[in-house]
């Protein structure tokens, strides 16, 4: 079955400070989503990328990619106004048949084992996300400005890539913009389909603060 990725890369980094955005940013002596890219390459090389970046980021982009000698094969799809948007414009440049990732640009350090279980269980199950245990105490904000605590062994903090058969994921991506859908598994569940969890890697940051590139950059030295 034939394997897509869509890389998506449209933050302008306002958190990170400075005028690049950090999807640029160097990590290892390398740009971000270029670690990003490989990580899926070395999954395996006949994958179809497709990268979807601002308009206006794409000249820079290119620029990267000469000063950088990096080489692998991507497609560049021009990102929407919303995560929802691009997710949804690099959809469409694909056939209905297939197994698709969707993956944050900007999350370099995922496993390749997760990666590699995410797309075998998407085979059975159609829609898949890896998730890691919480750590920390969670607390909920009620409607009165207060708060309470709540067991945080019944909460999982979710990341990507998260993977979908090509036919439900395009289907899903019909309806209708809705402020609930913050990440594609959202959007499926919208469908009334229910999706897999698997275990991810903590390492698997994503990368929005000086500090998490600090801490990517100690990450990477020791893969």
């Amino acid at each position: 079955m034939k394997k897509f990725a869509i890389v998506v890369a449209g933050g302008k980094g306002l958190r990170m400070g400075g005028d690049i955005p950090k999807q640029f940013r160097l990590i290892s002596g390398r740009p971000v989503l270029m670690h990003t890219l490989e990580v899926f390459y070395k999954y395996d090389p006949e994958i179809e990328l497709i990268l979807v970046l601002p308009e206006d980021h794409q000249a820079y982009w290119k620029e990267l990619c000469a000063q950088y000698r990096f080489s692998i094969k991507h497609n560049i799809v021009t990102g929407g106004e919303t995560r929802f948007h691009s997710v949804k414009n690099g959809l469409d440049t694909l056939p209905k048949e297939g197994l698709v990732a969707i993956h944050d640009g900007v999350r370099p350090l995922v496993a390749q084992d997760v990666i590699c279980t995410a797309f075998e269980e998407a085979k059975r199950s159609e829609a898949v996300i890896p998730v890691i245990e919480m750590t920390d105490s969670l607390r909920e904000l009620t409607s009165d400005g207060k708060s309470k605590s709540v067991v945080r062994n019944l909460y999982r903090g979710v990341q990507t890539p998260q993977v979908f058969s090509t036919v439900l994921l395009k289907k899903a991506y019909q309806q209708p913009f809705c402020k609930q859908f913050t990440d594609d598994a959202s959007v499926v569940e919208a469908t009334g389909k229910e999706v897999t969890l698997i275990k991810g890697n903590p390492e698997n940051i994503k990368i929005t603060t000086p500090q998490d590139l600090l801490l990517a950059e100690m990450l990477l030295s020791h893969v």
